[in-house]
């Protein structure tokens, strides 16, 4: 795989733009939902990322794994490789992808499709969509926050979509106006969903939060909470996954979410 020299990953969020086309301040970072360090716009690449960091990979169920770049870098959020008889599925991405990481995914079959929560994760999408030949899937709505399109990027439409058998795509707006979960029913007794920062789970994991900007703290209206709140009871769910490595909610995490979004409904 090539390795990329010029500055074009941001260094706050790691989202990667087109070669030629970099801005001065990254738009993602400009948005009221992220932020630009008081230190100033930093830029860095991929061949330096490989150079200072390295990946994380490890099993959360026999079908699950979470990848993370160590030490942390930009939003430090995590992805899942999710296994499946009918191909595999990344949620959310990572900006280094190595050679380690792509012989340990092309060991376990490769990549059918890779899905979003939000633009704060789609880094370098487009490197990763060349190197496995799959679709990148981003819902409609988010599409201008697109700044680097590559050919194998997909935008989708509506309440949901399914990507292998069982496992769908849940619109849910919020955080980003496409914002989404996937459902990944077989995983546990009563379903699990991945959730990025679409909900965001305390540390206590008492407590599930939804905001607009989680770095500004910037609340959703009501309205909008009560959207997400009857949207995601629909689904069954015992337990949830979010875009951090200490962000496991397991058995109870539908109560855990309904109390936290009841406050903002009633």
């Amino acid at each position: 795989m090539a390795e990329n020299s010029s500055n074009d990953i941001c260094a706050t969020c790691g989202t990667q733009y087109a070669a030629g086309a970099v801005p001065g301040i990254c738009p993602i970072c400009a948005d009221d939902r992220q932020f630009v360090p008081e230190s100033g716009q930093a830029w860095t690449n991929s061949r330096q990322l490989q150079q200072r960091h390295s990946v994380l990979i490890r099993q959360l169920y026999p079908q699950v794994y979470e990848i993370k770049i160590i030490p942390d870098f930009a939003i430090a959020q995590r992805a899942f490789l999710v296994i499946t008889p009918d191909g595999n599925i990344l949620w959310d991405c990572i900006p280094l992808l190595n050679e380690e990481l792509v012989s340990f995914i092309r060991s376990k079959g490769g990549l059918k499709a890779i899905a979003f929560s939000h633009p704060h994760y789609y880094s370098n999408m487009n490197e990763w969509a060349s190197e496995f030949d799959c679709p990148v899937y981003i819902h409609e709505k988010e599409e201008e926050w697109i700044y680097n399109k590559g050919p194998h990027v997909r935008t989708w439409e509506g309440g949901e979509k399914t990507i292998c058998e069982g496992i769908r795509l849940i619109h849910t707006g919020g955080h980003f106006p496409g914002s989404a979960v996937l459902h990944v029913p077989t995983l546990s007794p009563g379903g699990v969903l991945l959730c990025g920062d679409t909900l965001y789970i305390a540390r206590s994991k008492q407590h599930i939060a939804v905001q607009y900007s989680y770095p500004n703290h910037i609340p959703l209206p009501a309205k909008i909470v009560r959207d997400i709140y009857e949207r995601l009871l629909q689904l069954p769910f015992d337990t949830l996954h979010g875009a951090f490595d200490w962000q496991n909610l397991t058995g109870n995490a539908r109560e855990v979410l309904e109390a936290s979004l009841q406050r903002y409904v009633v």
